[in-house]
């Protein structure tokens, strides 16, 4: 067998993957990578396998993990150490508490001679899996591991596209979990198409400030890791993100809406970071911040809609 190269623009030959994070998600990410006939080891922190063994032949390690266990992670590989020609692929969107850094941020301190690739787009997991069409993107400033990502995972049913855009990618797919939530307070309370459409139309003119002023590009937050992402998971009960701001319409209590997911919502936490870094950084955020008054029981969802509508009359653009 052809030793894996991945230096060469088009990978065709086997890889050895390891997936942190037996979720929906990591666990999707691995039937696409087998799906290509890529040999693939998952694992979790609950995990009775020990991580160095599964670190020991990895070529490319794809990190879905959630945002709060992804600071311990690194800093556990960090001290086993790999090999210096792996990729790390991360997969993960949130903020950091400790410190408002994206994921790729924080792998790419541990391991600053390591490529790094960020992977996100409109991806409902359960959709996947049901072996249903969908598009992603994968985002790198080395053009050649870029496009041997694109491959590890491109099949009939996965449509994958390349940026040159890491942190525009990322921040695309993170901060639209901020304004899910407030889509899901939309349609629990029955407000109607009109305040759904104008509502995500200004949540895109948010994402692209934020972005930009972190250093995107304003053209990735028109494409599926901005913009498709944030009208996947505005939309769709599948949206855990929308699920909390739908309950949270209904009168139901945060702690109550998070018990019944049984599973990770990240634009709760991002919502917290994002404000912090609003505040540091001067941006302008109504959205994001009349989510976070609401998830911190500061105001009530009609609440947050009166103030979002009361707001002074301005130029569009």
């Amino acid at each position: 067998m052809e030793k894996f190269n991945p230096s060469k623009q088009v990978q065709t030959q086997p890889a050895n993957l390891i997936v942190l994070g037996t979720g929906a998600w990591g666990s999707a990410l691995a039937n696409l990578a087998r799906s290509n006939a890529h040999q693939v080891c998952l694992w979790s922190r609950s995990s009775n396998q020990q991580l160095e063994e599964v670190l020991a032949d990895a070529e490319i390690i794809v990190s879905a993990i959630p945002m709060k266990g992804v600071a311990a992670t690194v800093a556990k590989i960090k001290a086993i150490g790999i090999n210096k020609e792996t990729i790390i692929i991360t997969a993960t969107k949130g903020l950091d508490l400790a410190t408002t850094l994206t994921p790729s941020q924080i792998w790419q301190a541990a391991f600053p001679g390591h490529p790094i690739v960020v992977l996100s787009g409109p991806n409902l997991s359960k959709e996947i899996e049901q072996g249903l069409p969908a598009a992603t993107v994968v985002a790198s400033t080395n053009l050649a591991v870029v496009q041997t990502v694109q491959n590890i995972f491109a099949c009939e049913r996965f449509r994958v596209y390349r940026s040159q855009d890491p942190i525009g990618v990322e921040l695309g797919g993170t901060l639209k979990n901020v304004m899910a939530i407030a889509a899901g307070v939309c349609d629990g309370l029955q407000l109607g198409t009109n305040a759904k459409s104008a509502l995500i139309t200004r949540a895109l003119a948010e994402i692209i400030r934020i972005g930009t002023h972190l250093g995107g590009k304003t053209e990735t937050f028109f494409g599926l890791s901005g913009l498709g992402d944030m009208l996947a998971t505005c939309s769709s009960p599948l949206s855990r993100n929308y699920r909390v701001g739908y309950g949270l319409a209904q009168g139901k209590s945060l702690e109550e809406i998070l018990t019944q997911l049984q599973s990770t919502a990240e634009g709760v936490n991002t919502t917290n970071v994002l404000i912090e870094i609003a505040n540091r950084e001067e941006i302008p955020v109504p959205i994001s911040r009349e989510v976070h008054r609401l998830l911190n029981n500061l105001i009530t969802p009609q609440q947050a809609v009166e103030v979002l509508m009361e707001r002074d009359l301005k130029a569009e653009l």
